[in-house]
């Protein structure tokens, strides 16, 4: 007989693996179904920030940008090696949002979510400030405030190995086909196997309702699929510094420093009508991107210049907003049990990557008088993520000690391994002397010892898994040596 798990969750985005770690974390028997690889669909393809949500204070989203807020510190203290802080810059354009309004804005952002260690707004003239450089002429009173950067893919997959850590069975290429109570408990078929829960969560994001009909439920609740995506561009400016603008349609973008090298633009927001296996920057998003940029960058660029795009869609619910923008990124549970009380189904509807960690505590908050193995209290808000057990500032010690330790790897190489590995980068690194200690190279610093490393424990199958989402290396390798990782990897599984 196939084992009995407490909690099956469904859904290998950041919402289903932050649930899955929250409740392997008190007891439960967890099982984590996903059809693809982890953070293969929205929650690799966000625009990589833990942030409160600067514009929805226009639409009165309190509460959300509150929490959110809240959240940014607590999730930089438990991953500062896939978190940390970035100033954004927001020039005052005339004729758009007033300087009142803005300075009203980023004081209520300074003070509403309990801001310790992340510095204040200050106003800025851009016309004196290393920001305003790579700019147009014609720009001068600015703000500058704090937010977050994260590795939103990393983000995933290391709440997924700390929950197989704590006991946790993940399972990557496992759709579900179909679910059914039987005597109180969930039988969920997928493949040729039929797993068997006490308890569901339905954590499928944009197929949360498609899921639901799969369970043989019914809801009311209606979602609205919102298509953000984002282009990549050479590097348009040397300083650390992001860009928050804003454009005559009254909608917003940001533009990030990306992988040292490039520019991260973006994000649209369009209503999303195709198939969920089609998702792609249409021409005329990266037009429009490549537009908005061109109004406040010296430097033009257009779709030529653009040498990587991705999109995702976003599971909003749906609230009868006009706009997609307008569309709250709140998120609500709905939960349903047998006649009896039993076989609970939990079904998460919408959601935000920087509310992750507080929607899962909610969660499983909600099943444990339906689990009994769930002990504990709430714990995930201090608990380090693997490879993130050092201080907030320790991150320069830290590639100090690599650089030490394995004084073969350039300091690029070093910087991004302790970016994406903090402390677990040892593992793998183990005791080389040399490069060829880590066996063969692929390019970009890549090497066999790393992508070992990526199968054995964070579930990479492919090349698409490890250059686009455990690292962004696709930006580096040519495509021979792509062929090369892909060979590797066929030889090794």
């Amino acid at each position: 007989m196939d084992r009995l798990y407490d909690i099956a969750v469904i859904g290998g985005g950041v919402n289903g693996c932050g649930i899955a770690r929250d409740a392997a974390g008190r007891g439960a028997k967890t099982l984590l179904l996903e059809k693809g690889d982890l953070a293969s669909g929205t929650s690799s393809a966000s625009t990589k920030l833990i942030h409160g949500g600067l514009r929805y204070l226009e639409h009165h989203e309190f509460a959300l940008v509150r929490e959110a807020l809240s959240e940014r510190e607590r999730l930089w203290a438990i991953a500062p090696h896939i978190i940390w802080p970035m100033r954004f810059v927001l020039p005052h354009v005339k004729g758009l949002r007033p300087r009142w309004l803005l300075r009203l804005g980023l004081f209520l952002y300074d003070h509403i979510g309990g801001r310790k260690r992340l510095l204040p707004t200050q106003s800025i003239d851009l016309r004196r400030h290393p920001a305003g450089i790579p700019l147009k002429p014609g720009f001068g009173p600015a703000f500058v405030y704090s937010d977050g950067w994260v590795d939103d893919a990393r983000l995933v997959v290391l709440n997924a190995r700390d929950a197989a850590d704590r006991g946790a069975t993940i399972l990557t290429h496992a759709p579900v086909e179909s679910l059914e109570r039987s005597d109180g408990i969930w039988l969920i078929r997928s493949g040729d196997k039929v797993h068997r829960a006490r308890a569901v969560v339905n954590a499928a994001g944009p197929s949360v309702l498609d899921l639901l009909g799969r369970a043989g439920q019914k809801t009311d609740r209606r979602m609205r699929l919102v298509r953000g995506s984002h282009i990549v561009v050479p590097r348009l400016f040397d300083h650390p510094y992001a860009y928050f603008f804003q454009i005559p349609d009254g909608r917003i973008f940001f533009a990030i420093p990306y992988q040292e090298d490039f520019t991260l633009i973006g994000t649209t927001d369009r209503d999303h009508a195709g198939p969920l296996s089609d998702i792609h920057a249409s021409e005329e998003e990266i037009a429009y991107l490549c537009d908005a940029a061109n109004a406040y960058f010296a430097r033009a660029i257009t779709p030529a210049d653009v040498v990587w795009t991705y999109s995702g869609v976003r599971p909003l619910i749906d609230d009868g907003s006009g706009k997609p923008e307008a569309a709250t990124r709140g998120y609500s549970f709905e939960l349903d049990c047998d006649a009896q009380g039993n076989a609970p189904l939990l079904s998460i509807f919408g959601g935000k990557i920087t509310t992750y960690r507080h929607l899962a505590e909610d969660a499983v908050e909600q099943l444990k008088p339906h689990v009994s193995s769930l002990a504990g209290d709430e714990w995930t808000a201090e608990a380090p993520l693997p490879g993130g057990d050092f201080a907030l500032d320790g991150m320069d010690a830290l590639m100090d000690a690599l650089g030490r330790e394995y004084p073969f790897l350039d300091r690029g190489t070093v910087h991004r391994i302790a970016r994406a590995y903090g402390t677990r980068a040892r593992i793998w690194l183990g005791g080389a002397r040399d490069m060829a200690g880590l066996g063969p190279h692929f390019g970009g610093g890549l090497t066999g010892a790393e992508v070992d490393y990526l199968v054995a424990q964070e579930w990479a199958t492919c090349a698409q898994d490890i250059l686009w989402r455990r690292t962004k290396l696709g930006l580096r390798l040519d495509a021979r040596q792509t062929e090369q990782l892909e060979t590797y990897l066929g030889e090794m599984l």
